[in-house]
């Protein structure tokens, strides 16, 4: 993922500020906020909003601040936030292969070789440069280069770095399917998914031409999908069978449409993993002898490594889960703070840790209960109150710029890319959006056409339409920035 130093020079701008018209008085941006949320269709659901000043430190606006809301993926601030006061911007996982075995004369490793994950959230992936073996790619050339031609014994992925249950509690049924509800594994490739892709066929009637990456005799896909005439609606039905590795694709797509593509999460990430490394070696002349197999226990004494990969700075890693909103690498996240701050890989142990850094930040948490790291738990509640204090304290924090780099600009990119565009905070506002069916979400900052700075928390629980909910988040956020 190459945002780089374009990315930082145009967020540093973004919120800079500039003077491009006088700002709107206090009272009247209240009034602005009162008559949006005043309205009829709006009026029913529950709102929460906190906006302060960051330059003087006042309160600009507030309504039910103090309550809790479900979040949604703005909980990834917390969590984001958290993880890059405990590792630093800079920060790399790496993921090796070592062995206790010998490499013999004959190329040949004369015991167990072990695939260590650590909990690398960007272990090739949809948001990866190179594809979604890139990183597997590279350790088997790191053995070829070794002299390994071939592996006597077995080959074991290793996910101990992590312990616990792999799915958040109170995440959704529907959830589980896709990649925004994938199981949490510290040794976990292409977000533990598969990428489906369907594009029609040469005529009406054929079977659709359906493309999967990567290629593994992991899982496999079952299609009775067929082309439909061009001009019709594409109309496909993917499920996959529950506890299993079997996806079924049916219904139509029509010809001269564009491709439809999905990513399925995949069960038993780790053993996913390990199955497509040993795909890849096999590719690269490199045979395993023995069964492929995972273990999450102590790894055996007198390992040496044989290869080894390091994911992108920390810093990087989290424009992904902040600007893209994913919850895979959020819920990684929180288990290495677990284990880094309070030395186990577990959600319990990454919630304390998580309560420690904001009672250090002066962020009240007493009423909130987090049950995830990425706010797809139904369970999360939180305050606007709080958030806007996280987002203030993260101002004045020695990372507050790789903070403020990882969230998505208005109408430039992420999850805001086609938000807000022709309004006054397009490029002026970067934020953290939060969507789940009864619960919508915007908090950040934003940078005032009168030249102040403000952090912000917007959140609405139990409206029943998410797309008028987003229209009317989105309403306010312009009118923070000015007229």
């Amino acid at each position: 993922m190459k945002r780089g130093g374009l990315a930082s020079a145009l967020v540093a701008l973004i919120l800079s500020g500039g003077r491009v018209s006088p700002a709107p008085a206090p009272d009247a941006l209240a009034s602005a906020i009162d008559r949006i949320l005043d309205r009829p269709a709006l009026a029913p659901a529950f709102w929460g909003i906190e906006v302060r000043s960051l330059k003087t430190g006042k309160l600009v606006y507030a309504r039910n601040a103090e309550k809790n809301f479900q979040p949604a993926s703005t909980l990834k601030l917390v969590t984001t936030a958290a993880a890059l006061d405990a590792f630093g911007p800079e920060a790399r996982l790496r993921t090796t292969v070592e062995t206790v075995g010998r490499l013999d004369g004959g190329g040949r490793i004369l015991g167990d070789v072990y695939l260590v994950g650590r909990g690398d959230p960007a272990l090739s992936g949809r948001f990866s440069p190179g594809g979604p073996t890139a990183a597997f790619e590279e350790l088997a050339e790191g053995l070829r280069a070794a002299g390994v031609r071939r592996i006597e014994g077995r080959l074991v992925g290793h996910e101990g770095a992590f312990k616990g249950d792999r799915r958040g509690a109170d995440w959704g049924w529907e959830d589980l399917v896709w990649w925004y509800g994938s199981e949490v594994s510290a040794l976990s490739l292409n977000d533990g998914c598969a990428q489906i892709t369907v594009a029609a066929g040469e005529r009406a009637g054929d079977p659709v031409v359906l493309e999967r990456s990567p290629l593994s005799a992991y899982y496999r896909v079952i299609s009775t999908a067929t082309t439909s005439p061009a001009g019709t609606k594409s109309d496909l039905t993917l499920v996959r069978d529950p506890g299993t590795n079997t996806i079924r694709m049916s219904g139509t797509h029509p010809l001269a449409g564009p491709p439809w593509e999905g990513w399925v999460a995949l069960e038993d990430p780790a053993r996913y993993a390990t199955t497509v490394f040993a795909e890849i070696l096999e590719a690269k002349g490199i045979r395993v002898m023995g069964a492929l197999d995972t273990f999450s226990g102590p790894l055996p004494e007198g390992l040496h490594v044989l290869a080894a990969h390091d994911s992108p700075p920390l810093a990087e890693i989290l424009k992904v889960v902040n600007k893209e909103s994913h919850n895979l690498r959020a819920e990684i996240l929180l288990r290495l703070l677990g284990l880094r701050v309070k030395g186990e890989g577990t959600v319990a142990a990454g919630q304390e840790a998580v309560k420690d850094f904001l009672e250090r930040l002066g962020v009240r948490t007493d009423a909130w209960k987090l049950k995830d790291g990425s706010g797809l738990s139904r369970s999360d509640v939180l305050s606007p109150h709080g958030l806007v204090g996280l987002l203030a304290a993260m101002d004045r924090h020695p990372y507050a710029q790789a903070f403020r780099e990882s969230l998505a600009v208005a109408g430039v990119d992420g999850t805001l890319k086609s938000r807000m565009r022709g309004t006054a905070a397009q490029g002026r506002l970067a934020a953290k959006t939060g969507t789940l069916h009864l619960a919508q979400a915007l908090a950040g900052y934003a940078s005032t056409s009168g030249g102040d700075r403000l952090a912000f928390a917007l959140l609405v629980n139990h409206h029943p339409e998410p797309r008028e909910a987003m229209a009317a988040l989105d309403e306010i956020a312009a009118r923070l920035v000015g007229p």
